[in-house]
C-alpha cells in the first residue's frame, strides 16, 4: 500500500515536470486571440458591439493601445506574430517589390514578381519565404516557440495575415483559401463540412476532390456601387460583404476545432469591420452592419466556451491590427457631397467624401521622373476628386485606340505604369499601399533621392517622409531607423511616405480622414495619424485583471509577449513586453509613460502645390515651410525602455 502511494506520488510529479517542460501551464491554460481587422476603439460602444463591450467592461480595456507604423495589415501580422517591429522581422508587406523572387498565387496563377505584389496570399508568403532562404520573418514567432513546447495551435480567417502566424505550417490552418495539413482537410470534409473553393490549389492534383454541394463558402459578396459602376455607394445598407465567409471559418471552429481538436493558442483574425469599410468608409450602415456580424460571432464563442466548460480557463484577447480613417482631402478644397439616386449631387456637409486619392506614380511622371507603380490604367472619376465647382481633378479620357490601356474604348482617369523589364537608371518603383507608400530607388543615387524627397514636401497630399539611413541627413526627413523601418538585410524600401490627413475632419460622425493610394476605397489606414495608430485591444479571462483600464501605453508588438507569459514561454529580446499590469498575478511593475515629440530640421522657401491639379498648377501661397513632428511615448519595465510610436505629421507653415 505504501509502495503504491510512494509510485502515485511519483507518477504525479513526473507528470508535472513533463508538462512544465512542454510549456502547458499547470492550469491548462488556454488562449484566443481574436482579430478585428481595423476595428477603431471608438467603434465599441452598447448599441453596435454588446458583446464586446460587456467584455470590455469585465475585463482590461487597453485606453492606449497602439499599432505598428506602417499601419498596415500584413506588418502588424508580423508584430503580432514576433513581437517585433519591421527592423527585426524584414517584412514590410501589404504590398512590396521584391524582383527576383518566383512562384505562384493560391489560385495557381503565375505570379509577376517583377511588379510590387500584395502579400495577403498564403501561396505568395510561401514563395517570398523561399526567396528569402526559408526566413521570410528573419525572427521566430510566437507560434514557432509554442509548437515547440509542445502546445497546439490553429491559425483562422483571413488570407495571409492568418498564415503568416503559421507560416512554417506546425499547427492547422483554416483561411480563406485552404484548410491545412491533408488530413484536417480530409476531416473536415468526412464531418460534412464545405471546404474552401481555392483548396484544390493547396495540395498535389487528386489529393482533394470537393463535393458537388461544396458550394463556396468564402467567397465574399458583391460591391454596391454609383451609377458609374466603379465607385463604391455609401448609402447602401444591404450589409458586410464579408459576413458569410467569416461565419462559415467561426462555424467550423466552433463546431469542430475548438470542441475535437482542443487547441492551446488560437488566432481568429476576420477581415471585417476593415474590408467593409474599405468599401464604404466609417460611420455608414454597412459599416454598422460589419460590427453586428462579428460582435454575434464574439457572443457565439464565449457561448461555447462556457458550454463546453472551459471559459474558466480560457483568455480572449480582441486586438485589431490598426485604426481606420475615411478617405477625403481637405473639406475645403473637396466638400462633402450628398447622394441622390445613385449619383453625386450637391454640396452637403453631411454627406460623403468625393475626393482623396493620390496616384504617386501619375504625379512624379508629370513632374519630370521615370515612376511606375505596377498597375495599368485606373478609371476612379469621383475618388479621385471634385472640386469647389463640381469640376474633376482627373477628367475621364477614353483609349480610342487601346495604345494607352491595352483596350480600346477603356475609360481611364490615370494611364499606365507598369514596372518595364528593364528599367531606366534613373527609375522610381512605387509600392502602393494605401496610407503610406513606399519608394524604391533602384540606383541607390542620393541626389535622385533628395529630389523625390523635396517633391514630397511640395505637394500637400504627403505627410511624414523617412529616408533610408543610407542617404544621411536630409532636411525636412526622418531616418527610417528612428521609426524602427531600417533592416539590416536591407529589405527596407528607400523612402516611406505618410499620405497627409486631418485627425479632427469628420465624415459620417467619425473623426479622421487621410488621402490614400488610387485604389478606389472609400476607408483606408496605414498613415501615421493618431486615428489610424491608435486601434483597440481588450482582453478577459483567468490572468487578466477584471473591470480594468490600462492607462498606459502599450502595442501590437506587446500581444504576443504577453501570451508566451501566460504559457511561461520565453521570448526574449522583443521589442515589445508583457503587459504585466493588466495580469492578475504578475509582480513586477512599469514606470508610468512619457511623452516626446521631436521636429525635424526645417525646409524653407518651399513651393507648396494643392491636390486641386496633379500638375502642380494650384499653389498655396500662405505656405512655404515645411517639417515633421513625431510624437512617442515610452515605459520602463525590467529596467528596459519600450518604445510606441503615436503619430507623425508633415507640418506646413
Amino acid at each position: 500500500m505504501r509502495w503504491a502511494f510512494r509510485s502515485l506520488l511519483y507518477f504525479l510529479f513526473v507528470s508535472i515536470l513533463f508538462s512544465c517542460g512542454s510549456g502547458e501551464s499547470v492550469q491548462g491554460r488556454k488562449v484566443i486571440i481574436f482579430v478585428w481587422d481595423g476595428l477603431r476603439p471608438d467603434s465599441v460602444n452598447p448599441v453596435d458591439t454588446p458583446n464586446l463591450y460587456s467584455m470590455m467592461q469585465e475585463g482590461v480595456f487597453f485606453s492606449d493601445n497602439h499599432s505598428t507604423y506602417p499601419t498596415f495589415t500584413m506588418i502588424n501580422s508580423s508584430s503580432f506574430a514576433t513581437g517585433n517591429f519591421p527592423d527585426k522581422t524584414g517584412f514590410y508587406g501589404n504590398t512590396v517589390w521584391q524582383p527576383g523572387a518566383s512562384g505562384k498565387n493560391s489560385a495557381g496563377q503565375p505570379v509577376d514578381f517583377n511588379q510590387p505584389v500584395f502579400t495577403e496570399d498564403y501561396a505568395i508568403l510561401q514563395a517570398l519565404d523561399t526567396y528569402y532562404n526559408n526566413q521570410l520573418l528573419m525572427v521566430g514567432t510566437l507560434f514557432q516557440i509554442a509548437q515547440k513546447a509542445g502546445l497546439k495551435t490553429v491559425t483562422v480567417g483571413k488570407s495571409g495575415a492568418a498564415f503568416l502566424q503559421d507560416y512554417k505550417k506546425g499547427g492547422l490552418i483554416l483561411d480563406e483559401k485552404m484548410a491545412y495539413p491533408l488530413s484536417f482537410a480530409k476531416e473536415l470534409q468526412t464531418a460534412g463540412y464545405p471546404l474552401p473553393k481555392t483548396i484544390p490549389y493547396a495540395y498535389q492534383p487528386g489529393d482533394i476532390t470537393l463535393s458537388p454541394d461544396n458550394g463556396d463558402p468564402t467567397a465574399f459578396g458583391s460591391r454596391k456601387n454609383l451609377n458609374d459602376g466603379f465607385t463604391s455607394d455609401p448609402t447602401d445598407n444591404s450589409g458586410s460583404p464579408y459576413c458569410n465567409a467569416n461565419k462559415y471559418m467561426m462555424k467550423v471552429y466552433l463546431e469542430y476545432i475548438l470542441p475535437k481538436k482542443n487547441p492551446d493558442i488560437t488566432l481568429i483574425w476576420f477581415r471585417d469591420p476593415d474590408s467593409t469599410q474599405h468599401a464604404y468608409g466609417v460611420g455608414t450602415a454597412n459599416y454598422k452592419a460589419s460590427l453586428k456580424c462579428m460582435d454575434d460571432m464574439l457572443g457565439q464563442l464565449r457561448n461555447k466556451l462556457k458550454e463546453l466548460k472551459i471559459d474558466g480557463i480560457t483568455d480572449i484577447i480582441v486586438v485589431s491590427d490598426h485604426g481606420h480613417s475615411n478617405v477625403s482631402g481637405p473639406l475645403n478644397l473637396f466638400p462633402l457631397r450628398a447622394i441622390s439616386s445613385g449619383s453625386v449631387s450637391g454640396i452637403d456637409p453631411n454627406g460623403y467624401s468625393v475626393s482623396g486619392e493620390v496616384r504617386l506614380a501619375d504625379l512624379l511622371t508629370r513632374a519630370g521622373f521615370k515612376a511606375y507603380d505596377g498597375t495599368g490604367c485606373v478609371y476612379d472619376p469621383i475618388m479621385s476628386g471634385i472640386k469647389v465647382d463640381g469640376t474633376p481633378v482627373y477628367p475621364t479620357q477614353t483609349d480610342q485606340d487601346g495604345s494607352v490601356c491595352g483596350k480600346p474604348g477603356q475609360k481611364y482617369t490615370t494611364g499606365s505604369f507598369k514596372v518595364p523589364q528593364t528599367l531606366p537608371p534613373d527609375a522610381l518603383v512605387l509600392a502602393p499601399n494605401g496610407g503610406s507608400e513606399y519608394i524604391y530607388v533602384p540606383s541607390k543615387d542620393p541626389q535622385l533621392v533628395q529630389r523625390v524627397v523635396r517633391f514630397l514636401q511640395e505637394r500637400e497630399e504627403f505627410g511624414a517622409i523617412f529616408v533610408d539611413d543610407r542617404y544621411g541627413k536630409i532636411p525636412g526627413t526622418f531616418p527610417l531607423s528612428l521609426v524602427r523601418l531600417e533592416n539590416t538585410a536591407s529589405r527596407n524600401p528607400d523612402i516611406v511616405v505618410s499620405y497627409n490627413y486631418d485627425e479632427n475632419a469628420v465624415v459620417q460622425g467619425f473623426k479622421g480622414i487621410e488621402f490614400e493610394s488610387m485604389f478606389n476605397l472609400r476607408g483606408m489606414h496605414g498613415s501615421f495619424s493618431p486615428i489610424d495608430v491608435h486601434n483597440t485591444l481588450i482582453a478577459y479571462g483567468p490572468d487578466f485583471k477584471n473591470n480594468y483600464t490600462d492607462n498606459l501605453p502599450s502595442g501590437n508588438v506587446d500581444v504576443a509577449p504577453t501570451v508566451a507569459r501566460i504559457f511561461s514561454l520565453s521570448m526574449p529580446q522583443t521589442d515589445g513586453r508583457p503587459l504585466v499590469e493588466a495580469l492578475k498575478n504578475a509582480s513586477e511593475s512599469v514606470s508610468d509613460s512619457s511623452t516626446e515629440c521631436l521636429i525635424s530640421d526645417k525646409v524653407t522657401g518651399l513651393q507648396m502645390k494643392l491636390p486641386t491639379n496633379p500638375d502642380g498648377k494650384d499653389i498655396d501661397q500662405a505656405k512655404t515651410t515645411y517639417y515633421i513632428k513625431l510624437c512617442t511615448k515610452k515605459v520602463i519595465y525590467n529596467n528596459k525602455t519600450y518604445i510606441y510610436f503615436d503619430y507623425a505629421k508633415g507640418v506646413r507653415e
